[in-house]
């Protein structure tokens, strides 16, 4: 028997940005994968706590954030050829729909918005569990993970190589450790 939207409790769960983690790899000459994170990432789980299929999330990323451990290369995915942040400065994803996978697996649909673009994803959830921590907050974790096509989102910047292939891959893989704390 399905529970009444007016019956069930809502609760809203904050992403802890000391806890979540939003890397991305990207094949660099054909050769080799260059990984990177973001440090600016805020967002939201609203949904039952008995129903995880009832969520929905709601995350925003500040593209400036990004590290790869190259200053250069940094800059330059700031730039206009890449991100473009003084023109973009959030990349966001909100599910759509989230349907159950295997035991505690999910599948998270929703609309990412990279570079002013929004396409759908699917992303491949795992419900890691619940917690309390030693202060006394409630807490939940998850790992996602999934695939892009960067040129989806209008990064087409590359460059040939002589011995063939290009400077940077258009598939993106994404990653995500996700902690967010109950509120209220």
């Amino acid at each position: 028997m399905a529970v009444s939207p007016q019956t069930q409790t809502q609760t809203v769960w904050t992403l802890d940005p000391a806890h979540t983690l939003v890397e991305f790899s990207a094949k660099h000459m054909m050769v080799t994968n260059v990984k990177g994170h973001f440090t600016g990432v805020t967002g939201t789980i609203t949904g039952d706590e008995s129903d995880p299929t009832s969520a929905q999330i709601d995350v925003q990323i500040d593209p400036a954030t990004i590290s790869t451990g190259a200053d250069q290369r940094d800059a330059h995915l700031r730039s206009a050829d890449f991100f473009d942040v003084e023109t973009y400065p959030t990349i966001s994803f909100r599910s759509t729909n989230i349907e159950p996978a295997d035991d505690g697996e999910f599948r998270i649909t929703g609309d990412l918005t990279i570079h002013g673009v929004t396409r759908p994803v699917v992303l491949d959830a795992e419900l890691n569990g619940f917690g309390v921590t030693p202060y006394g907050a409630s807490i939940v974790g998850a790992t996602a993970t999934t695939k892009i096509n960067r040129r989806d989102f209008g990064l087409n910047w590359n460059v040939a190589l002589e011995a063939g292939g290009v400077l940077v891959g258009d598939t993106i893989k994404i990653s995500l450790e996700v902690e967010a704390i109950k509120q209220g």
